[in-house]
């Protein structure tokens, strides 16, 4: 049996933050969503914080906005989020062009992207589980 989804598609214990038309090439943007997926919460904007790219405040204020709907508006424990998803897409691509030699120009191609950050509360062990341990 599958889980409850929300309308948006979110199960019972998951958050998420959207940001739309960040002007960074959706390249960077994942390297950036890959150093998060799958960590902690806490950890995660800790790494984000001290991230020596450009792009990094801009995705920690979206994962700091997922943690706040996760406690404001679903009732999720802060302690026990994870980042279950990251996902980075193409947003619009501005073009302008360069003037080179001999009255020649060359296209120039400002890319944007979009960024969702879901955060999911971690279950807790099973008791026959911790029984066990």
């Amino acid at each position: 049996m599958s889980k409850p989804k929300h309308p948006r598609g979110l199960a019972e214990h998951e958050a998420q933050a959207v940001t739309w038309n960040i002007r960074v090439s959706p390249r960077k943007l994942n390297l950036v969503a890959g150093m998060i997926r799958g960590k902690r919460a806490q950890d995660a904007v800790a790494q984000l914080t001290f991230s020596k790219r450009r792009i990094a405040g801009t995705v920690k204020k979206t994962l700091e906005s997922a943690i706040a709907n996760a406690e404001n508006n679903h009732s999720l424990d802060v302690d026990r989020l994870v980042v279950s998803k990251a996902e980075v897409g193409r947003a619009m691509v501005m073009k302008r062009f360069h003037a080179r030699g001999r009255g020649r120009a060359s296209r120039v191609e400002k890319w944007f992207s979009h960024l969702k950050i879901v955060v999911a509360e971690q279950q807790l062990a099973a008791p026959a589980e911790q029984e066990a341990a």
